[in-house]
């Protein structure tokens, strides 16, 4: 993101005059959640909304996605937890169907990801991983390069529930593990290991009205689609500026 978080974090870059993290709050509470948490680690002192509980990683600089969310491990263990990464937008209608959809361990993904994935790469496949399901609606495969478009079924969102018993096949998993292959783990390696273990992860399907933030390029993009469609409106009465 170059120079727009050299002194904050990812989340507070501004979309639509307003910062990811506020969209993504704003969403939360849209979906009924009035109890949030942020785990911080860089710049954690810019992170304050109020009506949060905070957790804190200080080993973030040395740490991955993972080792992140084990800080909010006191939630976690006692309560069905719906996990956002911090760099995307969505539509609340998405968590309010991954907060109904059952199973322990749920994820959403997109099946219209192609059209916005061409928008934001000359060839798709530089960043595309793979995505599979079966037929039962499990995850089978995820998170590994490919160079066929039908590997991917889908594309991950960085939206997760966990229930207490979901979040001990998780704990179970990392205690298995040296400290430092834990602390490097990133969030589909997890779900990989998961499944290699038996561990069922279900999965959910959207079609669009979400985003993700990973450069500058993609701001450009997103705010084109938005003059073009007007804006946002504050009221949810908008779709997320993806094509259609």
């Amino acid at each position: 993101m170059g120079n727009l978080t050299s002194k904050q974090p990812k989340c507070l870059t501004p979309i639509a005059g307003r910062s990811l993290l506020d969209w993504q709050l704003a969403a939360l509470r849209a979906a009924g959640l009035s109890e949030i948490a942020l785990v911080r680690g860089y710049q954690a002192e810019c992170l304050q909304p109020g009506d949060c509980t905070f957790f804190e990683n200080p080993a973030w600089a040395e740490t991955n996605m993972v080792t992140t969310l084990a800080c909010a491990g006191e939630w976690l263990e006692r309560h069905d937890c719906l996990v956002s990464y911090s760099d995307i937008v969505y539509h609340p209608d998405i968590l309010v169907q991954l907060i109904n959809h059952p199973g322990d361990l749920a994820i959403s993904y997109d099946q219209r990801w192609l059209s916005l994935w061409r928008e934001r790469f000359v060839n798709p496949l530089d960043d595309a991983e793979t995505f599979r399901r079966n037929a039962q609606g499990l995850l089978t495969g995820i998170g590994d390069r490919t160079e066929t478009l039908e590997e991917v079924e889908g594309q991950y969102m960085g939206l997760i529930k966990i229930t207490p018993a979901g979040w001990q096949h998780i704990c179970a998993l990392l205690a298995g593990l040296p400290p430092e292959e834990g602390n490097r783990l990133d969030m589909t390696s997890l779900f990989r290991r998961l499944i290699k273990d038996g561990v069922k992860i279900s999965v959910t399907p959207v079609n669009g009205r979400w985003c993700e933030v990973d450069c500058e390029n993609d701001l450009r993009i997103y705010e084109e689609h938005l003059a073009e469609a007007n804006g946002w409106s504050h009221d949810w009465r908008w779709e997320i500026a993806q094509p259609a």
